[in-house]
């Protein structure tokens, strides 16, 4: 396994702590946070960081390929660390952003690039409902 120095350093970002603590938890969340999420996170370990750094690093990021920039829940943008591609689902309840990897995505993509003869750089599908957790409690 590739550590976080490794793939800063092979999208030709400098390393910095700040850099590897906020790739590091972006790598192991799949909930999606905001700047202002990982900022609370990050504040209480290294009490000298700032959110515009924060904000700063996330925009590097996103420049080299490292995270994608979501904007589908509210104002605020959330990342994703995880660049495989996979469907969001979005609770209309809860704001909560959930992952789903399907085989049959990447087919999706040929077979629309086939019949339409349109060269698909990148995709982003979006379901939007009502988690599992905001259903029992209307129940």
């Amino acid at each position: 396994m590739t550590n976080t120095a490794d793939v800063l350093k092979e999208k030709g970002l400098k390393v910095t702590p700040q850099r590897i603590a906020i790739y590091t938890i972006l790598k192991n969340s799949y909930n999606h946070p905001t700047a202002e999420d990982i900022y609370k996170e990050l504040v209480v370990s290294n009490p000298t960081i700032s959110l515009a750094t924060v904000y700063k690093t996330l925009d590097s990021f996103c420049k080299v390929g490292l995270v994608k920039e979501l904007h589908i829940v509210n104002e605020h943008s959330n990342y994703d660390a995880q660049m495989d591609d996979h469907i969001h689902m979005i609770c209309l309840n809860c704001n909560k952003i959930f992952d789903y990897k399907s085989s049959g995505f990447e087919g999706l993509s040929d077979e629309i690039s086939k019949e339409c003869g349109f060269d698909i750089k990148s995709h982003h599908i979006t379901f939007y409902g009502v988690c599992k957790d905001c259903k029992s409690h209307e129940e």
